[in-house]
């Protein structure tokens, strides 16, 4: 009798997304390797999105309107101590997609441990800045004396997750870096939701801000342990291996830069809400963000796009292929236009309704700052994308000097037109706007030096999509109030907010895809589709 053995394999959901959709990626070709990071990191959007809407009326209603505000301000300023951290990870994910021609394992696992020497470096100092973040922030926001500990509390919890977020993103960085990323299909969205499932366990057992706080942390430790599974599963060389003293003198260099870098990020994309905390009320806090909420989230959509291409431009930089670097560039900013333009439309016309259905009446801010917010967010998504590939070429230097500079002028000019003029949000997004204006024309400059492709060249390439936006932004924003849905259905619920907005943003891709872009453009946007869908090769 003849027995035949069978091996059976063990149901792994990571494994089954990524080989569901194999069909669009070879090892060899860069522009699937890039749709398939795309994929991964639109899943966990996606799973941020779904999470943020269900979860942020809960934390509204849980917290209260003054909690809730606080949270907001929380999140930024203990965020202003990340740079303390030296920002390793940074230094190690553009190292690695910097050196992916090379096949020196042990320079690899030498840059890992380089990154867990820095980590340790600069930990005590973010601590120390921590537990000062924390004792003074009540006293800044000017809390109640009943309200002051608890705050303390939640402050200090988020300064430990934030030391454990740069650990547990060494394992990530590696992975991203050797342009796999997208091994983490699906699952690391899933945690996503149990990070939404911990806050709201966490409001529904009226813990309060320290409750949400914990939840926080409980996911970052989660997640971490996640991303050195996928680690040890996917990379073969994954692991640490022990640096030379020059070696990590010379990864703290980088790491000082990236360091620099982030802590203009976050002053960037924190401080207009510490300003309005702290220069107009916590309540105006809630306001903002709450109409700030969908064209970040929908707008910011486009760094998928930057981040699921940046390792694998890393390794055509690295191997100095600046032709076709060049070309990746213009095609990416070209898509980013057509996506910012299209979503931004689409949220000027409905965003109203949506705050109105989704926390109720009272939040929305306006016409006027509704298009100003927009216009800050789309401004800094391209701000992001000539950011990140400076980041790939490791010379940082005159980037970090420029982006001092203008976050500088942003919040001076933001504090005056909030604190003198009284202007409130609409000051402070003007005063954003000018002092990014720096970097809006800096930040080309500098990659176009790279490329040997002058500033002029990329203006003159420009001209068109912009008058295309801004005419389009503008005449929704004027006659906003005669399209309002509200005006003619007075009782707009979900599924026809849906199926107009559906409507709208289809005919917005429409009119800015043939009117904005020119016939090379879209058939350079057609032809990564038709690679994309056809299985044929990136040359």
């Amino acid at each position: 009798m003849m027995t035949v053995n069978k091996t059976r394999t063990p149901f792994n959901l990571r494994s089954l997304l990524t080989r569901s959709l194999s069909f669009l990626v070879a090892d060899n070709n860069l522009t699937k390797k890039a749709t398939l990071n795309a994929i991964a990191a639109a899943l966990d959007y996606f799973a941020r999105l779904v999470v943020g809407f269900l979860v942020t009326p809960f934390l509204v209603s849980g917290l209260g309107d003054y909690y809730f505000g606080v949270w907001q301000i929380l999140l930024r300023i203990i965020g202003y101590i990340t740079p303390a951290s030296g920002r390793p990870t940074q230094a190690l994910k553009f190292t690695l997609a910097n050196q992916q021609v090379t096949t020196d394992n042990d320079q690899k696992k030498r840059n890992v441990g380089s990154t867990l020497v820095v980590w340790f470096f600069f930990l005590p100092i973010m601590i120390a800045l921590g537990a000062v973040l924390a004792w003074f922030v009540p006293i800044w926001i000017k809390a109640p004396p009943a309200y002051t500990w608890y705050i303390r509390m939640a402050a200090a919890i988020l300064v430990i997750n934030l030391a454990m977020v740069n650990l547990a993103a060494i394992p990530q960085a590696v992975m991203e870096g050797e342009n796999k990323g997208y091994k983490r299909m699906g699952v690391s969205a899933a945690l996503v939701f149990l990070g939404g499932g911990l806050t709201w366990l966490a409001l529904y057992l009226n813990t309060g801000i320290t409750g949400v706080a914990v939840a926080t942390l409980s996911i970052t430790l989660i997640t971490g342990f996640f991303w050195l599974l996928v680690g040890r599963t996917y990379i073969p060389w994954f692991g640490m291996a022990r640096p030379s003293s020059k070696e990590t003198r010379s990864f703290l260099g980088l790491s000082w830069w990236f360091m620099g870098w982030n802590l203009i990020m976050i002053l960037m994309t924190a401080s207009d809400v510490i300003l309005l905390g702290i220069l107009d009320s916590v309540e105006s806090v809630t306001d903002y963000s709450l109409t700030k909420y969908a064209p970040e989230t929908l707008i910011s959509l486009v760094a998928i796009i930057a981040f699921g291409i940046a390792p694998g431009l890393g390794g055509i930089i690295g191997a100095r292929k600046l032709e076709r670097a060049g070309r990746i560039r213009g095609e990416t900013m070209t898509l980013t236009w057509l996506i910012v333009t299209v979503l931004g439309a689409t949220v000027l016309v409905w965003n109203e309704e949506f705050l109105r259905l989704w926390v109720g009446d009272g939040y929305y801010l306006g016409a006027i700052p509704n298009l100003l917010i927009i216009a800050v967010v789309i401004q800094l998504v391209f701000i992001r994308n000539d950011s990140n590939f400076i980041d790939l070429t490791l010379k940082l230097r005159k980037k970090v000097i420029l982006g001092g500079l203008s976050v500088a002028i942003s919040m001076i000019l933001s504090a005056l037109f909030i604190g003198y003029f009284d202007l409130g949000v609409v000051g402070l997004c003007v005063g954003l706007i000018i002092g990014r204006l720096i970097l809006s024309f800096g930040y080309p400059l500098l990659v176009g030096k790279f490329l040997g492709d002058s500033l002029l060249a990329q203006l003159r390439k420009s001209i068109r999509p912009a008058l295309v936006m801004t005419l389009l932004f503008g005449g929704v924003t004027a006659f906003s109030r005669y399209i309002s849905v509200n005006r003619w259905i007075p009782d707009i619920g979900w599924f026809l907010l849906i199926l107009c907005g559906g409507i709208t943003l289809v005919f917005f891709l429409w009119l800015s895809f043939y009117a904005g872009l020119s016939s090379g453009q879209r058939s350079r946007i057609l032809a990564r589709v038709r690679i994309v869908l056809e299985g044929s090769s990136d040359k």
